[in-house]
């Protein structure tokens, strides 16, 4: 397959391969875990909150691209509200209107005048119809504001995710990161679409309701402001204590994510050691931190509106109290009071909701950071602004005292040093945790040296933009990555372009023809999500299929026929040979017998080279390779 085949997931590409020297990486353990891979942003018990008011600005910040449809769901919510405002007051005309007529026909008088009535129930309807018309209009373009937000911050996830160096994913679980896109990201887009035009409508419905309430008694007004201290304080109690629970909700909701992510997808070792028992008490451990958290964040959110209607119907109570006092002395109209009460439901209860937003933003916020934390992690170092790479590779490759290591204080590479010639084939060999895959990796730019330099053609491969270089590469490695869809569309990755006769040229230089037509459908069979539907075997057949699509001028094969049996091997071996005439090819095997045809053996241990030379060079310096190649010999019959 193509280097382009490498993502974040293969072992190939992370230090959790099969080389005991890779090791040095492991991801960490989560606080409070046993067992589990933890993503680095775990918070510790005890830990401050996040800062609330950065992750704001960043968000507003982010929102600027769509500041003028933003623009005008404040206005159309404003007006919106403003015309919903004075209904009250008109409507509190109609009761007066009404009480006087009541009382007019009670003297002997005219009675109700249902026409001046009607005229005002006709203007309180246009008020409230217009303002309904302007909130569905600010709700529809709020919602396709939040869309093209949530659109936005997957898409930028999506490409932050192929700048990021392997060695993020290395620590980093893919449930961890896999939450981020959906669950924190749904988070933020469904306080943009409900809760943002809602905290405009509440603002300006609380400055509405305060003037008109002005207008009416400044007495009335007053009382009524007696319940805000309480009010404001309420909302500070509740909001200094859920915020710290809001931010441990989202955080071990990714890690729960990762946990499930991680057991699913190796469901089968899960079984063969019964684990079951373990990891259901990793995941009970982190899913009771998880109900901990949700169920404290959302029992104080809970608590906030009985709370605060308690608090706003003393006001109410004392507000009726003094309303029919002011009444009966004739010092205001009963359609005043009437209209005041209204007043006071429409200025305590966007308190409410303000208060209650005030949570959600909270966990927005804890949202909003994970995703900004991800989008500001470090990037791969950029590419050199050289050209591409030259026309017409040759292929020659030097490792010139290249020392690497996955920590800066435990070293894999300590000093390798090596010539190869243009058309070599070069296998690589060495007890577990000598270095070899770590070789690759390096060789492939999917980390940089510390020190030395690796030159392809006499130039040093950093000069090469990472695409380019790895455009010139096929790998196959000995995990395969194989995904859903048809066999034609997993050996075509190789080469997009490829025709299909092509394709089957392929598949018939790797010797997986024959099986791929047994299928009822053939090359149109669809693998499945985990590609359980064919043997290990032919998945690796599929890989070498697409490695000779894509007819690379360098090769790598990392174990590349170690899940096929003996006899499919030694036709792929031949397959393979007539695809590395003519090509630089690296071969990292542990089994000897299978490169002893290779122009130049590199023997290493413990990250150096002890040996180099060809295999029958090698067995007559009765040195370490002839001590690993007879090691698997013996004790056979």
């Amino acid at each position: 397959m193509s280097a382009a085949e490498n993502k974040p997931n293969n072992s190939a590409a992370s230090p959790q391969g099969r080389n005991a020297a890779d090791s040095s990486t492991a991801r960490p353990m989560r606080p409070g875990a046993a067992l589990g891979r933890g993503g680095p942003h775990a918070m510790l018990k005890g830990e401050k909150p996040r800062d609330f008011a950065g992750t704001m600005k960043k968000l507003l910040g982010y929102m600027g691209v769509y500041k003028y449809r933003t623009g005008m769901v404040i206005l159309l919510a404003a007006f919106s509200t403003v015309f919903s405002i004075f209904g009250p007051k008109v409507l509190g005309k109609a009761t007066t209107k009404l009480a006087e007529g009541v009382m007019s026909s009670l003297r002997g008088g005219p009675g109700i005048d249902f026409e001046a009535l009607a005229g005002i129930l006709g203007i309180v309807l246009g008020l409230y119809l217009f303002s309904a018309l302007l909130s569905y209009l600010q709700g529809w373009i709020m919602a396709g504001v939040s869309a093209a937000m949530t659109e936005r911050f997957r898409r930028d996830l999506q490409a932050k995710i192929h700048r990021m160096p392997l060695s993020y994913f290395d620590k980093t679980s893919h449930g961890e990161v896999l939450s981020r896109m959906t669950n924190d990201v749904d988070t933020v887009n469904q306080t943009l679409n409900q809760s943002l035009s809602q905290m405009i409508i509440s603002v300006v419905g609380i400055l509405g309701a305060f003037v008109m309430m002005l207008s009416i008694s400044w007495l009335m007004t007053l009382v009524a402001f007696v319940t805000i201290p309480i009010s404001l304080g309420i909302i500070r109690f509740v909001v200094g204590k859920s915020q710290k629970y809001y931010s441990r909700q989202q955080e071990y909701l990714g890690h729960v994510n990762g946990h499930i992510e991680e057991i699913f997808s190796s469901h089968g070792v899960v079984k063969a050691f019964n684990g079951e028992a373990r990891n259901q008490a990793a995941f009970d451990e982190l899913n009771d931190t998880l109900y901990h958290s949700a169920w404290k964040s959302q029992f104080l959110s809970s608590i906030m509106m009985p709370v605060m209607n308690f608090v706003g119907n003393l006001g109410y109570v004392g507000v009726t109290i003094l309303g029919g006092y002011l009444a009966a002395s004739r010092a205001i109209t009963l359609g005043d009071v009437q209209a005041f009460i209204q007043y006071i439901r429409s200025f305590t209860q966007p308190m409410s909701q303000i208060a209650n937003i005030s949570n959600v933003l909270q966990q927005t916020a804890a949202s909003a950071e994970r995703v900004f934390a991800f989008l500001e992690e470090e990037e791969e170092k950029p590419d050199a602004g050289a050209a591409g790479e030259k026309p017409g590779i040759e292929g020659d490759i030097d490792f010139r005292g290249v020392k690497f290591g996955y920590s800066k204080d435990a070293p894999v590479i300590r000093s390798f040093s090596a010539e190869i010639r243009a058309g070599m084939r070069v296998a690589i060999v060495g007890p577990t945790g000598a270095g070899k895959t770590t070789m690759v990796k390096l060789l492939m730019r999917f980390y940089d040296v510390d020190e030395g330099e690796i030159a392809l053609d006499g130039r040093n491969i950093i000069d090469y933009p990472r695409k380019n270089l790895r455009r010139l590469f096929g790998m196959v490695l000995q995990d395969t990555w194989l995904f859903s869809g048809t066999i034609m569309e997993n050996i075509r990755y190789g080469r997009q372009e490829a025709g299909e006769e092509e394709v089957y040229a392929a598949a018939r230089a790797a010797h997986a023809d024959h099986f791929i037509r047994a299928f009822p459908d053939g090359y149109d069979t669809v693998l499945n999500e985990e590609t359980s539907n064919i043997s290990q075997g032919q998945k690796q057949l599929l890989t070498i299929a697409r490695a000779i699509l894509a007819d690379p001028p360098l090769l790598i094969l990392d174990e590349a026929t170690s899940s096929v049996d003996t006899h499919t091997e030694v036709l792929i071996q031949k397959a393979m040979g007539n695809l590395m005439k003519g090509r630089t090819s690296f071969i990292i095997a542990h089994r000897l017998s299978t490169i002893r045809d290779a122009d130049l053996i590199l023997v290493m241990d413990k990250g150096d080279i002890v040996e180099q030379g060809s295999h029958e060079e090698l067995l007559r310096k009765n040195g370490f390779y002839a001590g690993l190649y007879n090691s698997q010999f013996e004790n056979r019959d």
